[in-house]
């Protein structure tokens, strides 16, 4: 007998160990998200994909899909926090989308669009954070991190390293590089390493590679997150 959940009035199918994140992309509902990744441990960070299950707010990357669920996902006041929750992102780091070599491929600006984000609403906080070009081909632009841990994850589960780590807790929350200097170049990453290319925004970047692909024919220039996310993610078997 398949097992149901409801999402957004209508009865989508889940298998047991299933999460309403993996239930709703195999069901071709997106849930917007940004630290989400079908390939690595679900983490729960960004809070963009927060659910309403039964009445209680969950993590849909993270909460157990199960029997009697009534979720709701596509709603005007979870939209609306959706969108403040990425408005604080853009100002908590130095996000100016037209000077950025990820833009078009960005999915912290593809989610903003998704999301009608028009402004930044909050004042910027303009940190001063270090970029790390020490690396022959991989470039860390401090201000452009999340704090994801999609790059800690990737390193870790599919690359076999421990490139990255995030330390401290709020505004002294940062992205740590595991070598004794804290410079790049003292790591085993690699080009071709999976962390290397796994960030949703362009805090992390191959060298020499920015423009190679012209900005307006990039992956967001011409298809919303939803219709990529679904179809990436569908593809890894969610």
């Amino acid at each position: 007998m398949t097992k149901t959940i409801t999402l957004d009035g209508k009865a989508i199918p889940f298998a047991d160990g299933q999460t309403i994140m993996q239930a709703a992309t195999a069901a071709g509902v997106y849930i917007p998200h940004l630290c989400h990744h079908p390939e690595f441990t679900p983490h729960g960070s960004c809070k963009l994909c927060t659910v309403n299950v039964n009445g209680r707010n969950c993590s849909a990357c993270t909460f157990p899909a199960a029997e009697g669920q009534d979720v709701l996902n596509n709603t005007q006041e979870l939209n609306a926090d959706r969108q403040k929750i990425t408005q604080m992102l853009f100002v908590e780091g130095n996000h100016f989308c037209p000077s950025c070599e990820k833009t078009g491929n960005c999915q912290l600006q593809a989610v903003a669009y998704h999301l009608n984000m028009l402004d930044d609403h909050f004042p910027l906080f303009y940190p001063h954070r270090q970029m790390d070009a020490s690396h022959p081909d991989v470039l860390i632009d401090h201000n452009r991190c999340i704090f994801c841990t999609l790059c800690v994850r990737a390193s870790q589960q599919h690359d076999g390293k421990n490139v990255f780590a995030i330390s401290g807790r709020g505004i002294n929350k940062h992205l740590i590089v595991n070598a004794e200097s804290g410079l790049l170049k003292d790591t085993d990453l690699a080009v071709t390493d999976k962390a290397t290319h796994i960030c949703p925004t362009g805090a992390i970047i191959s060298k020499r590679t920015a423009y190679q692909v012209p900005i307006g024919q990039r992956v967001y220039d011409h298809q919303d997150i939803d219709a990529v996310s679904l179809a990436t993610e569908q593809a890894h078997g969610e």
